[in-house]
């Protein structure tokens, strides 16, 4: 085993053979789920969808009231106690149930409507794809690229690929509260890999966290990071067709 100086701490020791020889060429594509191949719909829609379950769509009719909610929320979501209960929030369904609950109830609007907004949140139609999110991986199966995805999600995010009809475009699914772990560590990354039947140099991550998802390299993978921007136009994703070719 070679050793140097500064190394990297890494999940995943190639031998020194493996380190000489070139790269593999990539068999497989693990994708973060959520600003990624996903998002979630605008808050104007998921704010109309808790207003129609609680009889509260008169109160977002008045002028300025959906911004006024969005700058509460994120006025809440800054609050010392919001923030910590935030930490770990993906590691199961109860904590993020309760890190959205702490967070909520700070907002006049959300306050009592707990109950609606998380059904709200987690509705299969709640997360829609990207538009460039099929094409891309349809092409990567039509060249026989395996597909992942490593996720830190506090629910079945596979409820939203088959209301989407795109779950037979996934080989494997690694969440986070399935797990009990989230990104960036490396068994999240190491059993897409193993799911995906592939060496971990032989898969590119795709994600939009260089901390949390930029941890795959630690297991051999290689990395390509989106921007961490909601756009709405061409994001970049179509790249990663190039990257494998």
């Amino acid at each position: 085993m070679i050793h140097t100086l500064f190394e990297t701490p890494s999940a995943y020791r190639p031998g020194d053979a493996e380190m000489a020889a070139p790269v593999p060429p990539v068999q497989a594509v693990v994708f973060d789920f959520s600003n990624t191949l996903f998002q979630m719909i605008d808050l104007e829609t998921w704010l109309r969808r808790v207003g129609a379950a609680c009889d509260r769509l008169a109160v977002l009719d008045r002028p300025g009231a959906v911004a006024e909610i969005s700058d509460q929320l994120r006025a809440a979501f800054r609050l010392p106690s919001v923030v910590a209960a935030q930490q770990g929030r993906d590691l199961s369904s109860a904590q993020h149930r309760r890190a959205m609950w702490g967070w909520w109830e700070q907002v006049d609007f959300l306050r009592g409507a707990e109950e609606a907004a998380y059904r709200e949140l987690t509705a299969p139609d709640a997360w829609v794809p990207y538009p460039d999110t099929e094409p891309v991986l349809r092409a990567l199966r039509g060249r026989g690229l395996r597909v992942g995805i490593v996720s830190d999600f506090a629910w079945d995010l596979r409820i939203h690929l088959a209301h989407h009809g795109m779950d037979a475009l996934i080989d494997t699914c690694v969440i986070s509260y399935e797990q009990g772990r989230e990104k960036p560590d490396p068994e999240l990354f190491l059993k897409a890999c193993a799911g995906l039947g592939v060496d971990p140099r032989a898969a590119l991550m795709v994600g939009d966290n260089p901390v949390r998802d930029g941890g795959a390299t630690a297991c051999g993978l290689r990395t390509y990071i989106l921007p961490a921007e909601h756009r709405t136009g061409e994001r970049g994703l179509a790249d990663v067709l190039r990257l494998v070719s």
